[in-house]
């Protein structure tokens, strides 16, 4: 049934109680005047991508941009971060449910990014019950009893919440404007910071939030731009919306100044995203031949062209006076010791890597390892809140050949059997409703789904042969997925998988792994499974 409130959105679910608490007649009017205003510039954005990717399909490769030398070699700074702000040694990731919320805040951890975007899968009770929640956080009223009768409540001094709001790609199709479904992320954002933002400010705080996928410092000014509007729009200071970008997609690594320049009063900082950065790098590079990566357990940090990603982002943010935040660990805590032990030294490992090359703080999937990267970074800040006073000066230049040296390790056929077990255990999950999935001890979300399957593609693609000698081919591919969805199904028993909806998983991993045009993301036809 349709509903229409507003006098130019429709919208095509009907409200019931829950809807009533986010959606009433007032933030619909702002989340209107957000639409109206922003959504043909947002389109002209994502015409602005395909036009871009396809020079790169074309034989470009990416590079810095030489109209805006200036931004970069011009002196100046970021606005500021607020006091709540700059400590943010180990962050905290994960969906906006009611109970994750909860233990996400009280974990040893300074901020909580509450997620509409990756480990969302958004239907739209998921996204509603996520304002709630969020709404009920910043008002320190969120409870959660379960079916045992264990109450989860807050504790007296959680975690800085900010908001991850979907990127700039994905609609909120249960809402229309001229017909079409609007920004996911404006529908988003207007409602997180309509409903908290005056409650924030009296304690404190702020409407703060991480923006995902950005691939152009236009996309930034045109967050900025939306910023600004709801700050105009409330009577607010400028710069009172605080933001973090993610550095998750090869183009913006060439554009780090730019975006913090023309987000300039709003941002804080920027963030390694590297698992979607790594599938970034395949899809955009993916008619290169020569930029085929091997598996997924091979490209870590370590590599030359991550490891010039992160140096580089850590002396572009310290130089304006912003955060470089580090990456996700995506290692979930083990209940066998030894199992346990192995994930905790991995951890520590790539916790001090980032740590040691000056990042100002860093990610974890599970509370359960919080403690280990708080140790981490406690050891190398001292008393200090961060890491801005680590400048890198005595870097050398790095340039376009390194961000983008093609990447050594082997191709197998288990690390192609394990790509294809988690990228459709993920869908399956994503499809149910489900965007943040534990998968053989690692936390899986879109991102690493993406590498899984675009890495098939791109292996497919370009004829590449696995270690074994065996050529990587449509009918391979075919033939190994027939074979893996039989051991997920002795994994997850057969009650599990027949209630489940692992069939139109694997026919939907089936279509975007062998069809011949990548799918930009995998959440885009995931979406119309989802209600």
């Amino acid at each position: 049934m349709r509903q229409v409130l507003a006098t130019q959105l429709t919208f095509m679910k009907s409200f019931h109680e829950a809807e009533n608490q986010v959606l009433s007649p007032e933030s619909i009017d702002f989340l209107e005047s957000l639409v109206v205003e922003f959504s043909d510039r947002r389109k002209k954005l994502l015409e602005d991508r395909i036009n871009w990717q396809k020079k790169i399909d074309d034989g470009t490769l990416p590079d810095f941009i030489s109209e805006t030398l200036s931004i970069r070699e011009d002196d100046w700074k970021i606005q500021g971060i607020p006091d709540d702000l700059k400590d943010r040694r180990v962050e905290i990731t994960g969906p906006v449910e009611r109970k994750m919320v909860i233990n996400a805040l009280n974990a040893n951890v300074k901020v909580f990014m509450a997620d509409f975007e990756d480990s969302l899968a958004p239907a739209w009770d998921k996204v509603i019950d996520g304002q709630i929640n969020l709404r009920d956080a910043v008002n320190g009223t969120i409870s959660y009893t379960n079916e045992q009768g264990k109450r989860y409540e807050l504790k007296s001094n959680p975690a800085v919440l900010i908001a991850r709001v979907r990127g700039l790609h994905l609609s909120e199709k249960h809402v229309l404007y001229k017909n079409e479904p609007i920004s996911g992320g404006l529908f988003d954002f207007a409602l997180y910071f309509y409903l908290n933002h005056q409650k924030l400010l009296e304690k404190g705080s702020g409407p703060y939030f991480y923006l995902p996928k950005i691939q152009s410092y236009h996309e930034a000014q045109w967050w900025s731009d939306v910023f600004s509007f709801a700050e105009s729009h409330f009577n607010l200071p400028k710069g009172t919306i605080k933001a973090t970008v993610l550095i998750e997609t090869l183009p913006a690594v060439f554009q780090m100044d730019e975006i913090l320049y023309h987000l300039r009063h709003h941002i804080v900082g920027l963030n390694c995203g590297r698992w979607d950065y790594i599938f970034s790098y395949i899809k955009t590079l993916k008619n290169h031949p020569d930029r085929v990566l091997p598996d997924r357990q091979s490209v870590t940090m370590t590599q030359p062209f991550l490891s010039a990603y992160s140096r580089l982002l850590i002396k572009t943010c310290h130089k304006r006076g912003a955060f470089a935040m580090g990456g996700m660990s995506a290692f979930i805590p083990s209940k066998d010791p030894e199992q346990n032990q192995q994930v905790l030294n991995k951890v520590r490992a790539d916790k001090e890597l980032e740590a040691n090359n000056g990042h100002d703080g860093t990610w974890v999937a599970h509370p359960g390892l919080a403690d280990i990267a708080m140790t981490v970074f406690d050891t190398k800040l001292g008393e200090y809140p961060n890491q801005l006073s680590v400048l890198r000066e005595e870097d050398e230049t790095i340039t376009a050949e390194q961000l983008l040296a093609p990447c050594s390790g082997e191709r197998t056929e288990e690390g192609m059997r394990a790509n294809i077990r988690v990228a459709v255990q993920y869908i399956e999950a994503w499809i149910s409703g489900n965007g943040c999935v534990p998968i053989y001890g690692l936390m899986e979300d879109a991102a690493t789904a993406e590498i899984s399957r675009t890495s098939i593609w791109q292996w497919i693609r370009h004829k590449k042969s696995l270690s074994n000698g065996r050529k990587v081919t449509k009918a391979l591919f075919r033939e190994m997925l027939k074979e893996e969805l039989e051991i997920i199904k002795q994994e997850v028993g057969e009650q599990h998988f027949s209630q489940g909806r692992f069939m139109e998983a694997s026919a939907l991993m089936e279509r975007i792994t062998t069809q011949d045009e990548l799918i930009d993301f995998l959440t885009l036809p995931g979406y119309q499974l989802l209600d």
